[in-house]
Parts: C-alpha cells; sequence; structure tokens
C-alpha cells in the first residue's frame, strides 16, 4: 500500500497551496473532534449546589464517556427519563447494602462505616427511600457531596439508577482557570482504595 503524492502544478501560487494544506488540516482537525466529543468524551457545566464543596456552579469538566463502567468513588453524570442531567456520586454498587443512620449523619455500606472526607456536611437529610437497602442488579445507589441538597437515591424519584442511564465519569475540570484539574486530586488513595475494594453483600 502506498500513498499519493499530488502533482506539482505551477499555476497554484504559494499562497494557494499553504491555504488549501490549512483547509485540509481543519477539516481533518473537525473529523477528529467529532468523533472525539462524540463517542470518547463529552463537555459539560455544572447546574446547581449537589455537588459542593467538590464541585461549583458552572464549573466545566470533562466527561468519559467510551468503555466507562461504574465504580465506587466516581463522580458521574446520569440521565433518568423525563430529567434533566444529574451530577452525583457512586456511593455503591450492584449487589452492596447501603444504611443510614440520619440522626448521626452517617453512611454505612455494607455495615462499614464510609469515610467520606468530600462531603459538604454529614447525612442528616432523609427521603422516601427506606434503609437498609440492598442495590439490585444491574444498578447504582448514588448521592450528592452536598448531602442535606441534593436529590439522588434517597428520593424515589430517582432511586437506584440504571448502569445504561449513565453518561459517563467526570475526569477533569478546566473552567474555571483557578480550579483546573482532576477531580480526585485530593481524595486520600487509601480511602479511594477500599472503596474500591469493598466486599459485596
Amino acid at each position: 500500500m502506498g500513498i499519493k503524492i499530488p502533482d506539482y502544478d505551477p499555476s497554484v501560487s504559494s499562497l494557494g497551496r499553504e491555504l488549501l494544506e490549512w483547509l485540509e488540516a481543519l477539516t481533518f482537525a473537525g473529523v477528529v473532534a467529532f468523533f472525539l466529543f462524540t463517542f470518547i468524551v463529552r463537555l459539560v457545566t455544572v447546574e446547581g449546589h449537589s455537588m459542593q464543596p467538590t464541585l461549583e456552579e458552572h464549573d466545566r469538566l470533562v466527561i468519559q464517556t467510551l468503555g466507562y463502567e461504574p465504580e465506587l468513588g466516581d463522580i458521574i453524570v446520569i440521565k433518568l427519563p423525563e430529567t434533566n442531567a444529574l451530577i452525583k456520586r457512586v456511593i455503591a454498587v450492584e449487589g452492596q447494602t447501603i444504611d443510614i443512620d440520619f440522626e448521626k449523619g452517617i453512611v454505612y455500606r455494607d455495615g462499614e462505616i464510609l469515610d467520606e472526607p468530600y462531603i459538604m456536611e454529614p447525612t442528616y437529610r432523609s427521603k422516601d427511600m427506606v434503609f437498609p437497602v440492598e442495590v439490585p442488579e444491574g444498578c447504582i445507589f448514588v448521592m450528592g457531596d452536598n448531602r442535606n441538597h441534593s436529590s439522588d437515591s434517597r428520593d424515589m424519584t430517582v432511586g437506584m439508577v440504571p448502569v445504561d442511564r449513565v453518561v459517563g465519569k467526570a475526569v477533569f475540570r478546566f473552567m474555571p482557570l483557578e480550579a483546573i484539574g482532576g477531580l480526585y486530586d485530593n481524595l486520600n488513595d487509601d480511602i479511594k482504595d477500599s472503596a474500591e475494594l469493598s466486599p459485596a453483600a
């Protein structure tokens, strides 16, 4: 297999050739960007305050979409029927049991107290989900980091989120510039690792 090199045409000016090369380069870049932002990543803007203090309203994020499977501790975007897209944190996956002591603000996963350095304040606000509850197959349990000002899996209008409703994982914040960077840089590695290794019920 070879390549074809266009024949030199002296009738085409140097400026014309340069413009043509730029046009070809821009077209190629546009095609690459289209496939990148359609099938691999997406750019989203945070609306609301349910993920404070981790995320602020109007933060701009890069979302990984291709080949993503939800994992404990991930910040994800979900799209449920007849609702706007939501951004929450994965607290439990299928087969795990969640219980919440709303008087003390403590969350338990499979009987173990969660260490949650990322939350705004303890989880005092209950809704209409009855606890303890086991996450069914093919679903995840999510909550916002601003626990007392978040509509999430504690509310039956959200409930257990089917995995196929997950758009992707938030991996990077690119706006505002003063907060640019990865979203898990300040999450203690030991906490993250223990969450990922938490045994299923």
